[in-house]
């Protein structure tokens, strides 16, 4: 009962930890004309086969994406601290569609596939429809040009995920809601006092982070094209209004997680080890675990936007009781608990900011599944917003990942002191 309600819950987490979030207490400049532009993109590129096995079935990688947004410029002369320290940065609302029908999966006969049989048709990825935040940095500027990078997330919808009976081999997708991450790196050139051209290079990213099977995700690559039109941007850009430095200090938190996960182990099992003439025969529907994490870190805060410290992290996955059925006979161990020690950095605007960790496991024991498909190290990367008129709170959303391959999403409750 909880289930349907707490994976859509996991996934738009991420936009509106973006979107609302980021808005409040002036974290982002005022709506009005003084601030505001508006966008349109183009872009026409591929999704990667992203190893081997991805390579046997994708046959076809072609995909297109139209976007449309409206953009909040900081500016010198109202902006914040944080806005000066990001180069006077722009913030960025919209919505994005991608045509991913040129996109074409099928898997020919290989003993590879087990019991799986072959079937008559070919597989697509369909269309997407993605809300989003992006956030634009200008790391140069001169004249009417500017170079520099954006990141984004949001919540994306896809109109043919994985179906066992219509579109059984679109493995990239396994849910019609999906997290969405971009990267990107971009030039602008301003060909008029409100209008500029804009050239760039986006690493684009959907997946249901593991929260449903399957999960390969759709990675792509897009060179875009954007017609943007903009307030009257200032010519020079100064950087002489705040000039106190920010104290530096140690401090620590807590945080408290609850996600979940399918498992990829039953993913295996239901597509390769399961006889056509079985009702879960490449089932798309998979029981989903819950899991709860501690996490507790010391941290020193060196600069205004960065902090960077160490980590202790413990999780308890309902998981590991799965996956020990499925190993039953075998000489594997099963833990519900893991416990690693991870190297952490955060980068703070205003009261938002995204945290990165690495780490590595001190405790790891999840079956035959996890011997072969994860690395001794993990990776945590999330959202925080940090209120500040109830001091020391913050709440999140994170995905925990092996190699980048999703193990868990999760909500975050912390404090820090």
């Amino acid at each position: 009962m909880f289930t349907p309600f707490l994976r859509p819950l996991l996934a738009c987490t991420a936009l509106f930890s973006a979107v609302v979030l980021m808005a409040q207490e002036r974290t982002l400049p005022p709506f009005d004309a003084a601030h505001m532009g508006a966008g349109v993109e183009v872009s026409a590129g591929s999704v990667l086969k992203a190893d081997q096995y991805e390579k046997k079935w994708m046959l076809t990688r072609n995909m297109q994406s139209v976007g449309a947004f409206v953009r909040l410029h900081t500016l010198p002369a109202d902006s914040s601290a944080f806005a000066e320290d990001f180069g006077f940065p722009t913030f960025s609302f919209g919505l994005l569609y991608g045509n991913y029908s040129g996109v074409k999966m099928r898997k020919s006969a290989d003993p590879d596939w087990g019991m799986a049989v072959p079937v008559d048709y070919t597989s697509q990825m369909g269309h997407t429809f993605t809300l989003f935040a992006n956030f634009e940095r200008p790391l140069w500027r001169k004249k009417r040009w500017s170079i520099g990078y954006s990141l984004g997330t949001g919540l994306g919808y896809a109109t043919k995920p994985y179906d066992k009976d219509h579109n059984v081999d679109n493995e990239t997708l396994g849910s019609k809601w999906n997290i969405f991450f971009d990267a990107g790196a971009f030039a602008t050139f301003q060909v008029h006092r409100h209008w500029a051209v804009r050239g760039a290079i986006h690493f684009r990213h959907l997946s249901n982070g593991a929260t449903a099977r399957p999960n390969k995700g759709a990675n792509t690559i897009e060179p875009a094209l954007s017609l943007l039109y903009t307030p009257e941007l200032p010519t020079h850009y100064s950087r002489p209004t705040f000039k106190r430095p920010h104290e530096r200090y140690f401090y620590g938190n807590v945080a408290v997680g609850i996600g979940g996960k399918t498992l990829l182990d039953h993913w295996l099992r239901t597509q390769y080890c399961t006889p056509p003439t079985e009702p879960n025969y490449r089932t798309g529907r998979f029981h989903f675990y819950p899991s709860y994490s501690v996490q507790a870190n010391a941290m020193y805060r060196y600069a205004r936007r960065w902090a960077s410290g160490l980590g202790l992290d413990l999780n308890y996955a309902n998981a590991a009781k799965g996956i020990e059925a499925l190993d039953a006979g075998t000489e594997f161990k099963h833990s519900p608990w893991s416990v690693g020690i991870a190297a952490r950095h955060e980068v703070f605007y205003g009261q938002l900011s995204m945290s990165a960790s690495i780490g590595v496991y001190l405790l790891r024991r999840m079956g035959s599944t996890a011997a072969w498909e994860e690395k001794p190290y993990y990776e945590r990367i999330g959202l925080r917003y940090h209120f500040s008129k109830k001091k020391g709170f913050f709440v999140g959303a994170e995905v925990k990942a092996h190699s980048t391959k999703a193990d868990f999403t999760e909500l975050l409750l912390g404090w820090e002191f």
